[in-house]
Formats: C-alpha cells, sequence, structure tokens
C-alpha cells in the first residue's frame, strides 16, 4: 500500500455534500452580470445557472433541479416567494417584407384584420417564430425574446397598446435560507457592505486593545500647607465674635 493510501481519510457518506446554487431563466432574461458580482463576493459557492422554457419555468423549482428561477409572470405564486423585477417592451413579429417593416413602432389597434398565432400553441417562442417566418400570421413578443431567437425572415417592430410582460425570481418560500438571501440581495442591487446581505452580517473578529504606551500613571507628591486654614471661611456674615476694643 502506498504512502497517499494510508493516508487517505474514508469517505463518509453521511457527510453533506458542498452547497451550490442553481438557478434557472426564461429565454430573454441576461443574468451575466448577477452571475458576475456573485463571483466576485462568493467565491466559495458555486454558481450553475441554465436556460428553461416559459412551460418548466416553475417544473424546475418543484422538481428541485434549480433553487430560484427568473420567470416570466404571470405564474402560480402557491407555495413560493415571488419578487417582480421589471417589465418587458412588447413587440409584434411578422414575415420580412411585410407592410409593419416601414413604422419603427405599430399600435395594435391597427393591427385588427392581422391573423395572429398563439405562441403556445405552437411549442414557444422559436418554433412560433418559424411559423411566422413562412407568412402564416403575426406573433406577440417581448423584445428581448425576439432578439435572442433572432429567426430568419421576419421582422419585429415596437408595439404600442399591448400590455407588457414581466419578469420576476421566485423560488420555494420553505427553502429560504442565507445562500439564497445572498443571490436575491445581489439580483436586487444591494452592495456587498449592505446591511441587508447575510455575508455583511457576519460577526467581525474583534481588534485585541491597543497597548498603552503610556506608562503607569505618576501620583504628585502633596503638597506642605503654608498658611493656617481661614477659619471663618464658609460662615455667614458676622458669624466672626467681635470682642472688646
Amino acid at each position: 500500500m502506498s504512502a497517499e493510501e494510508e493516508n487517505a481519510q474514508p469517505y463518509d457518506e453521511s457527510a453533506p455534500a458542498p452547497r451550490e446554487l442553481r438557478f434557472a431563466y426564461v429565454a430573454g432574461v441576461t443574468p451575466g452580470k448577477w452571475i458576475r458580482r456573485w463571483e466576485e463576493r462568493m467565491p466559495g459557492i458555486p454558481l450553475h445557472a441554465f436556460l428553461s422554457d416559459d412551460g418548466a419555468q416553475l417544473a424546475v423549482l418543484r422538481d428541485g433541479s434549480a433553487d430560484l428561477s427568473f420567470v416570466r409572470l404571470p405564474v402560480e405564486r402557491e407555495g413560493l416567494s415571488v419578487i417582480p423585477l421589471y417589465e418587458e417592451q412588447p413587440v409584434v413579429v411578422a414575415p420580412k417584407g411585410h407592410e409593419i417593416s416601414v413604422f419603427e413602432e405599430v399600435d395594435l389597434a391597427d393591427l385588427a384584420k392581422e391573423t395572429f398565432l398563439d405562441v403556445a400553441s405552437l411549442g414557444g417562442a422559436e418554433p412560433a417564430l418559424q411559423v411566422v417566418a413562412s407568412g402564416a400570421g403575426l406573433v406577440v413578443l417581448p423584445m428581448s425574446v425576439a432578439r435572442h431567437f433572432n429567426v430568419k425572415d421576419t421582422v419585429a417592430r415596437r408595439l404600442t397598446g399591448a400590455p407588457p410582460t414581466g419578469i420576476a425570481l421566485a423560488w420555494p418560500t420553505d427553502a429560504t435560507d442565507e445562500v439564497i438571501e445572498e443571490f436575491i440581495g445581489i439580483v436586487r442591487g444591494r452592495t456587498a457592505s449592505s446591511s441587508r446581505q447575510p455575508s455583511a452580517q457576519q460577526e467581525k473578529p474583534k481588534r485585541e486593545p491597543k497597548p498603552d504606551r503610556r506608562g503607569p500613571a505618576v501620583k504628585k507628591p502633596k503638597v506642605a500647607q503654608r498658611y493656617a486654614p481661614n477659619p471663618d471661611k464658609g460662615r455667614g456674615k458676622g458669624s466672626r465674635k467681635k470682642g472688646k476694643r
């Protein structure tokens, strides 16, 4: 047996696995800035991110494959904590050469005679855009999603008169801990020194008191009283007895 084998520690199956944080995000979300901040502040805890489609944005939380998920609202909030983050600009996507291409933005009311496709029934944004490219109809999507897939032979224009969609951060309420709270703070823009960040609340080591360099205190010698005390000092007026002259 080699020296390395003799010194090797036995594997403890009961020991907890090293903590890591996993989060999912839907198309259109760009988590790069949050990942960079996490790596700067929490280098000891690995962060794993993966893309999920809108249909699985909550499934990844239910089956435990993700600790948190950037979701597109609305969602079923039962058992979840949900923090809305921002709204998305809607766009209308049409086949290349459509008349909307001559405008910078289009009002939804002006497209009343157009055929709109149901994105969910077509299997999601990417296959729906492929159908749009074939000339079968138009779709309304968040601008970030249309840019993410960027399907050839389509054109997208800003859409007014349509409700915006929203992005939120969701996680199981009963799974909240300091690691998740730390990530939430980063997403919400808290600084590393914020009192609401768990990493900033850790007890700092107490500094040892500085040594007293003044040395031991030297008592001043008592000075002998040169004059006898005035017996009348402190008495009321007229307290001195008058003698005979």
